[in-house]
């Protein structure tokens, strides 16, 4: 799929950098793409960090926002939350 703004929220922040979290039914190897966050490139600043939320397969993944000029946003590959219930 594509970049869908109402999943993304920012859920706090200061100094210049933002926490979001962003909700989608992508996969993380698509969320990471380079160019996925183009759209919110308005929005996102360097360093950024945004939880991944895959509401399709439930997974979760932190991101940072590595690169965003001219309307180009890359973020990083993403860190797994490991989720596992061992009761």
């Amino acid at each position: 799929m594509a970049y869908a703004s109402a999943g993304l929220v920012r859920i706090g922040g200061g100094s210049g950098v933002n926490l979001w979290i962003y909700q989608t039914v992508d996969p993380i190897a698509t969320v990471n793409t380079a160019q996925y966050f183009n759209d919110a490139s308005n929005m996102l600043n360097i360093r950024d960090l945004i939880i991944v939320q895959d509401t399709n397969v439930p997974t979760t993944s932190f991101v940072t926002v590595l690169s965003n000029a001219s309307g180009v946003v890359d973020v990083s590959d993403g860190t797994v939350v490991v989720e596992t219930d061992s009761d």
